[in-house]
């Protein structure tokens, strides 16, 4: 009797199937997965090209932002240039204006003044004309002719010889006007109006009434002297100067005209260039009106006192050179008492003259 053969689910059948099924499975997740890698390549690709253009987006946008900054700080700094000339320029305006009212001021005092000097001139007008008419002796031994309309009858100590002569005349801002304001109204005008200045002109004429007493045969040396010491004839040389015809003393006086007093004075700068001098001179006239400011080199400070003065006038003449005469003519400043004094003990020491002529001359 044939045995009945067990039933089992796990047939090969049943194998074979599931085989097929789970292979069919695998196949189709290879086939999505490949899709899905491809697909993820695709979308890297596109996001990093996005992300390198973001990158130079904000690159360009950082540099455009660094010119932005630099051209912000050029412009600030333009504003705060500007705003400093406009500060300067109404600090310059506000100094103008004030220079204005002062020239306003100055103008109707001067215009009072000339209506007084106008109508003392119409009074003196015949005493002018006989002044006018006075010449110089001995015509034939002068280089130059001056006709001047003071009295000077009483100048007779002066006297004008040598065979080499130094004539210096101060050319300090002083020399503007007789008192302190007056100069420093006079050194804020023209270059005209302090070429014009009436002191200053009586000196020039000094100058030109002592040129027309040398002597023909004399070597001369025109010397002006402020903070340094130059000479007026043509050149500028230091050396002696032959009268001859006297073109060359004129070209000195000429020179004379053109300058405008300013700055201090320093007589031991005028002795020691005329220490220098070869042969050394035998007359000297001195044409100033007050005891130096300065020495050889300028003071530190803004002002000076008149006992200082004193001694930089002492410094000065313990450099003269022994045996020379020192003439000095004196046009009085205010505020210095003692230049007279000073100046006339050293004239008499070296046996020179001291004088302090009146407005009128010469």
């Amino acid at each position: 009797m044939l045995q009945r053969r067990k039933f089992t689910v796990f047939s090969l059948s049943f194998l074979d199937v599931m085989s097929c099924g789970f292979g069919a499975v695998v196949l189709i997740f290879l086939i999505i997965n490949h899709d899905s890698s491809e697909d993820q390549q695709v979308n890297n690709d596109d996001m990093l090209a996005e992300i390198r253009m973001l990158d130079y987006q904000v690159q360009s946008g950082e540099k455009d932002l660094f010119e932005m900054i630099q051209a912000l700080q050029e412009i600030e700094a333009r504003v705060e240039d500007s705003d400093n000339q406009l500060t300067s320029t109404q600090e310059s305006l506000e100094q103008k204006q004030e220079s204005l009212s002062e020239l306003q001021e100055t103008s109707v005092a001067t215009t009072e003044s000339l209506n007084a000097l106008t109508a003392d001139l119409e009074s003196r007008e015949e005493e002018v004309n006989r002044l006018l008419a006075l010449k110089a002796a001995s015509e034939g031994t002068q280089a130059r002719s001056f006709k001047g309309t003071g009295d000077r009858q009483y100048l007779t100590g002066l006297r004008i010889g040598g065979r080499n002569i130094v004539v210096a005349i101060d050319t300090s801002a002083s020399m503007l006007d007789d008192t302190i304001v007056n100069v420093l109204r006079r050194r804020n005008m023209s270059d005209a109006q302090q070429l014009a200045a009436p002191k200053w002109q009586r000196a020039i004429r000094t100058v030109e009434w002592i040129a027309a007493q040398l002597p023909l045969d004399a070597d001369f040396q025109l010397l002006g002297f402020a903070e340094a010491t130059a000479s007026f004839v043509p050149e500028a040389t230091m050396d002696w100067v032959p009268m001859f015809d006297g073109q060359a003393l004129n070209a000195a006086v000429e020179a004379l005209r053109t300058v405008k007093p300013k700055g201090g004075s320093s007589l031991v700068n005028l002795i020691l260039e005329i220490r220098q001098m070869s042969p050394i001179p035998d007359n000297v006239y001195i044409i100033t009106d007050g005891l130096p400011t300065q020495g050889e080199r300028p003071p530190r400070g803004a002002t000076i006192t008149g006992k200082r003065r004193l001694e930089l006038f002492g410094e000065a003449v313990d450099r003269l050179p022994k045996q020379i005469p020192i003439n000095v003519i004196m046009f009085p400043m205010e505020g210095d008492p003692m230049a007279s004094a000073a100046y006339w003990n050293v004239a008499r020491a070296t046996g020179g003259a001291f004088i302090s002529p009146s407005w009128d001359w010469p």
